[in-house]
């Protein structure tokens, strides 16, 4: 949970559940959560995965999720701008003003 704590300081319109880093909007919902890889035989050293899920609101109000990708990049700057853009391209929207 720590990189999700680190990233809601680099997001700022972000809701950090506890759980999960969110975005949400009028027509999309933006979940970030942390994951550690399962392999004890890895070192520590590794950086966690981030997965970011996109869901867009359907017109019956429903969330429908669409695209999810994990992220495992150590930079915790070079990880908020990746993640930045995916979701950008993705529903069109910069993260760090505002999802609309």
């Amino acid at each position: 949970m720590e990189t999700l704590r680190l990233l809601r300081d680099y997001f700022p319109t972000a809701v950090f559940t506890g759980r999960c880093l969110v975005f949400i909007s009028e027509d999309w919902r933006v979940e970030l959560t942390e994951h550690k890889d399962s392999d004890f035989s890895r070192s520590d050293i590794e950086p966690s995965i981030i997965r970011v899920k996109i869901f867009k609101k359907a017109l019956d109000g429903e969330l429908i999720p669409g695209h999810y990708e994990d992220f495992q990049l150590a930079p915790l700057g070079e990880l908020a701008e990746q993640i930045e853009k995916y979701v950008q391209m993705a529903i069109g929207t910069n993260l760090r003003e505002n999802v609309e």
